[in-house]
C-alpha cells in the first residue's frame, strides 16, 4: 500500500516536464529548493520500476534511503557558521558534563563526530519533511517495507521505500530508463535487505 494525502485535491492533469515539476514543488513545499534536491537524489537512485530503497549502497554498506539521502545533502545544509554553533554547543555540553578529553586533538575528534550526528538527525528529519511534502503534491508514493509485509505506516523492522513516477523520472533524467519490464531482480532477505545472488 501506498501512502498518500487523503485531504489532496487530485492534479487536473499529470506532470511531465521539468516546469510543472517545479511548480508544483513550489506550491506545496516550504524549501523547494531543498525539496527539489530530494526528489532529484531519489530518481537518480532509483530502479527502472521507479522505486528507491528500502537500502542504498553507499560503499561497502547498505543503508536505509533515508538515512543515505540525509548523508548525501548534509554537506550543502551544514553551513559555515550552523556548524560552528553546534560544535560550540557540543563542546560546552561536554564540558559540563566532564567528558571533554583533555588531549586536544581526540577532543575535536569527539566533538566533531557528534557535530555530525546532529547534522545528520536534523537532516533526516528534514528528509521526512521534504518527502511528505512530495507525497502531497503527487511526484513520489511512499511504503514502508517489512519483513513478511509491506505497509503504508511506519513499524518495526520497516523501512521507508520511494516510487517516482514514469512522467517525473522522465522529465528529471530523460536518459534513464523507466520501463518496469527492464527491472533488475531484486529479492527480499531478513527485514528488507537485498540479497545477492550467491546468498539466494
Amino acid at each position: 500500500m501506498f501512502q498518500q494525502d487523503l485531504f489532496a485535491s487530485p492534479a487536473s492533469q499529470p506532470t511531465t516536464s521539468m516546469p510543472d515539476i517545479v511548480r508544483t514543488i513550489a506550491e506545496h513545499s516550504a524549501r523547494p529548493r531543498y525539496t527539489f534536491m530530494v526528489l532529484d537524489l531519489i530518481a537518480r537512485v532509483a530502479r527502472p520500476n521507479g522505486q528507491a530503497g528500502p537500502l542504498v549502497r553507499d560503499g561497502e554498506a547498505l543503508v536505509p534511503i533515508r538515512e543515505w539521502l540525509a548523508t548525501a545533502i548534509a554537506p550543502s545544509g551544514a553551513r559555515y557558521h550552523h556548524r560552528r554553533m553546534t560544535a560550540d554547543k557540543v563542546r560546552a555540553a561536554l564540558e559540563a558534563k566532564g567528558e571533554l578529553p583533555d588531549d586536544r586533538d581526540e577532543a575535536e575528534r569527539l566533538v566533531d563526530a557528534q557535530v555530525r550526528e546532529r547534522i545528520r538527525e536534523t537532516g533526516m528529519t528534514a528528509i521526512s519533511r521534504a518527502v511528505s511534502e512530495l507525497v502531497r503534491a503527487g511526484l513520489i508514493k511512499r511504503h514502508y517495507q517489512g519483513c513478511w509485509v509491506d505497509h503504508e505506516n511506519r513499524g518495526a523492522q520497516r523501512h521507508a521505500v520511494y516510487t517516482v513516477t514514469d512522467p517525473v523520472r522522465a522529465a528529471l533524467h530523460p536518459n534513464i530508463a523507466t520501463s518496469e519490464n527492464q527491472q533488475k531482480p531484486y529479492v527480499r532477505g531478513a527485514h528488507g535487505q537485498p540479497r545477492t545472488a550467491a546468498a539466494r
